[in-house]
């Protein structure tokens, strides 16, 4: 990268970090710091919902996803489409009613209010844990890209990636710590529409005439890469199964449906979203990791989109590109530090422990609630070495034990709350066991290799069922 591009993405980054600090400012309620205070429009809150749901994370992923398989990588991002859209006609209309009277500002809270405290506090617990998973991935996806970029070399000797990592989480914990949920969405906007321009506008024809064409890209890669049916069953369900539940149960999702002003700006703002994941982000995403093979076959897979960018763009740009990648992953890394730590804060130590504390307070423990959490992503984000992984691991946590439950509490009048227990329980346990290996599948399941969600999934719909048809609330 060229001193200019440096200069640039140093500024960028600036400007960035200090309207976390304007809204720092103006953030005199938890209202204002969770759920901005109410009044954002769609637009800002679709872009934001792009920005935090697909970000850097799956930015990098996907372009690692285009680099070994080609355009039928996409189907990653259709999951996104259909997530969004289902939402907007399911879900929303019906919450957002609910939302005008109650004034939640988590996704436990609706759980509360359908059930009681104790399945809220266990849903609480579940999402925390996941979206400090998810805030891992991020940093993860954050230090791939300066590793490759901004950060090939540093003073100390360590591993580029390690030391990339801790640079980020440092800048990405301090934004959060500042921020609130309008110095997120509108820095998503901003981020998003530049990254998109950049992608769109100046990369992709600045790497065709680096690789010599269209026709020059076909002639290097395997004709499988040309064809959306380049995938196989299994990971299509495994990509479907995994995903699309995540927008039933998402705690940053949750936190912009209460941001809507209405039902009607929050099913637009749906819309917007699942439009711009798919087919824009997805098609964009796995053609650059199409081109990023031809120019550097032998790289990691989720390290050639950096290197592309890195050595493709003219000066300045680079900057620019680089600049809105970081900003794209630190608003979903903060987005995430921000779920959790209202899961934690909000819905598990004022609750339990802390039940009398002042506005100024509760502000004070989000902060350092989000410190902590911070660190631990850091240290969880060590144990990976893959960005999609990371991030779909955390993604199964949360689905198994969380969808079920969740589905029944807006659809199905005889689901209890010691079923949802119980279902919440058993999912997420079994999935958990499964990911670290502590329990393994019988040899003839893991051959059909579907992913652990599934089983979690499984489990957790089983129990929830059997459960609330014995045990009903009394209210039934």
């Amino acid at each position: 990268m060229n001193w200019i591009d440096y200069l640039i993405f140093g500024l960028y980054m600036a400007c960035v970090l200090s309207i976390g600090f304007y809204y720092f400012n103006k953030n005199k309620s938890t209202e204002d710091y969770y759920v901005g205070s109410r009044s954002i429009k769609a637009s800002h809150v679709g872009l934001s919902i792009v920005a935090t749901d697909v970000g850097g994370g799956f930015s990098i992923g996907l372009g690692g996803v285009g680099f070994m398989m080609g355009i039928a990588g996409s189907w990653l991002l259709f999951t996104g489409l259909i997530g969004a859209w289902l939402t907007a006609v399911f879900l929303i209309p019906k919450i957002k009613r609910i939302d005008e009277k109650e004034q939640f500002l988590t996704y436990p809270d609706f759980l509360r209010y359908r059930y009681n405290d104790k399945v809220a506090l266990v849903a609480a617990v579940i999402s925390g844990i996941g979206y400090l998973g998810f805030t891992g991935g991020q940093m993860l996806a954050g230090a791939k890209l300066a590793s490759a970029t901004i950060l090939q070399t540093n003073p100390f000797g360590m591993d580029p990636i390690k030391f990339a990592l801790l640079a980020i989480a440092v800048v990405t914990i301090l934004y959060t710590v500042i921020g609130g949920l309008k110095a997120v969405i509108y820095t998503d906007t901003i981020q998003w529409i530049l990254l998109l321009t950049g992608l769109i506008l100046v990369t992709i024809p600045a790497t065709l005439i680096k690789i010599g064409g269209f026709s020059a890209l076909k002639e290097a890669l395997p004709a499988s890469h040309f064809s959306l049916t380049n995938i196989d069953l299994i990971t299509f369900i495994n990509w479907m199964v995994t995903i699309i539940p995540i927008w039933l149960i998402g705690m940053t999702l949750y936190q912009r449906m209460y941001a809507c002003e209405n039902e009607e700006q929050a099913k637009k703002a749906w819309y917007i979203a699942g439009f711009f994941e798919y087919p824009v982000m997805a098609f964009t995403g796995v053609f650059l990791g199409m081109c990023a093979r031809v120019v550097f076959p032998e790289a990691d897979s989720e390290m050639a989109l950096p290197m592309l960018i890195r050595d493709v763009l003219p000066i300045g740009v680079t900057g620019i590109v680089i600049a809105s990648y970081f900003s794209a992953i630190m608003s979903t890394a903060d987005s995430c530090l921000m779920a959790s730590s209202g899961n934690f804060v909000n819905d598990i130590i004022e609750r339990h422990f802390l039940k009398e504390t002042d506005t100024k307070k509760s502000i004070h423990l989000s902060m350092i609630a989000t410190g902590v959490i911070g660190a631990l992503a850091v240290i969880l984000a060590l144990q990976f070495t893959n960005v999609l992984s990371a991030i779909l691991y955390a993604y199964a946590f949360m689905v198994s034990g969380l969808f079920v439950p969740t589905l029944g509490a807006y659809f199905w009048d005889k689901s209890s709350s010691t079923g949802t227990m119980v279902g919440m329980i058993s999912g997420g346990t079994l999935s958990l066991l499964l990911l670290t290996n502590v329990l393994a599948l019988p040899e003839f399941l893991a051959a059909i290799g579907l992913d652990v969600t599934i089983y979690g999934i499984a489990l957790s719909a089983i129990t929830f069922l059997s459960v609330s048809l014995l045990v009903p609330d009394n209210k039934q």
